[in-house]
């Protein structure tokens, strides 16, 4: 085989180092990701109803710094299985937009096997998928968005590798039990009422309410919802058998709507406003209040500088003006008397 040009190599250099940018680098196979479950770890599932095999979800809640892995039970229901805490993640609460902006994204993700990385640097790995269907239509960019070990972050959610060994072994159980994907859901924080009327003046609040109502649906069926994206935005058990336009017009009853989720969101949509109103009202007193305090300091230096210049006035000019000292007029003295004798 000939030498490899000096151009070659460099591209080659250049193709590695894009290789391991971002969360996304490989090193050689140490079968790390062929690590069984513990037994107590199984005996755990088999207690709450479930199997390694059975199908799961995991959902992050990036405030409270939480992945929660759920199973499918016997029942048909998922159930919390775990909580594991998130080492690091980067950015604030809000959407990934674009590459480089360091920023975790959040929303509705779909995992494979293709996403999984079993030689990541970071320990081990997988790919969030970002961007997805709804990140692509509004333009937002980025690679390599992973939940990885090695707890540091760079628009990724870092996990212990103890944590992010376990997780890994979960999903491989997953996928060998014959399921094909699990959903991953990300959240800036859980999606009540109460929370996000605390953001309701924030730039992502429609989106965030967007992502609300896949919320509301598992925490009610408890079971994740199939999610697509038409009019630019998520719609949830979407009753079309093919793919939407994701800048398309939503078909008519597309979304599947039960009584029981009617009531929902009815409810969930007045708690909202009525956590708003209550905010607004609070915010309002707290207005009145600061200006209350504003004119009471105000009158009282009004009154100290008003005071202040009628002592000045006493000491400086006010006082009736000292009256001119008077000559004195010589008090006549009594001639020597003169001896006549």
């Amino acid at each position: 085989m000939g030498k490899v040009p000096v151009l070659g190599k460099i591209i080659m250099a250049a193709g590695l180092a894009a290789m391991l940018a971002g969360c996304g680098g490989i090193k050689m196979d140490d079968g790390r990701h062929r690590i069984p479950l513990k037994s107590e770890t199984v005996s755990a599932l088999a207690a709450m109803g479930t199997t390694p095999g059975d199908a799961m979800m995991i959902r992050i809640i990036k405030d409270e710094n939480a992945l929660e892995v759920w199973k499918r039970t016997s029942g048909g229901q998922f159930k919390m299985f775990r909580s594991y805490e998130i080492c690091a993640w980067s950015g604030d609460l809000g959407p990934k937009f674009k590459e480089g902006d360091r920023q975790a994204p959040e929303g509705f993700y779909t995992i494979t096997p293709g996403l999984m990385n079993p030689r990541s640097n970071y320990f081990l790995a997988f790919n969030t998928g970002f961007p997805n269907k709804f990140d692509r239509v509004h333009g937002r960019t980025g690679s390599n968005l992973m939940v990885h070990g090695d707890c540091s972050s760079s628009g990724c959610y870092s996990m212990t590798d103890d944590s992010i060994g376990e997780i890994y072994a979960l999903v491989r159980e997953s996928f060998e039990g014959g399921n094909p994907s699990f959903q991953l859901q990300i959240y800036p924080f859980r999606m009540t009422a109460q929370k996000l009327a605390k953001h309701k003046d924030s730039e992502h609040f429609a989106f965030w309410t967007n992502l609300k109502e896949g919320y509301d649906r598992f925490e009610l069926a408890r079971a994740p919802a199939s999610w697509d994206v038409c009019e630019k935005r998520y719609v949830f058990d979407v009753a079309s058998a093919t793919p939407l336009d994701p800048a398309g017009a939503c078909p008519p009853g597309a979304r599947t709507v039960t009584a029981a989720l009617s009531e929902k969101q009815a409810a969930e949509k007045a708690a909202l406003d009525t956590e708003i109103a209550a905010l607004d009202a609070k915010k309002a007193r707290e207005a009145a209040a600061l200006q209350r305090e504003k004119d009471a300091e105000a009158a009282a230096k009004a009154r100290g500088e008003a005071i202040g210049s009628f002592i000045g006035g006493l000491f400086n000019g006010g006082a009736p003006a000292p009256q001119q000292s008077q000559p004195v007029e010589a008090v006549p003295q009594p001639k020597p008397r003169i001896d006549r004798s």
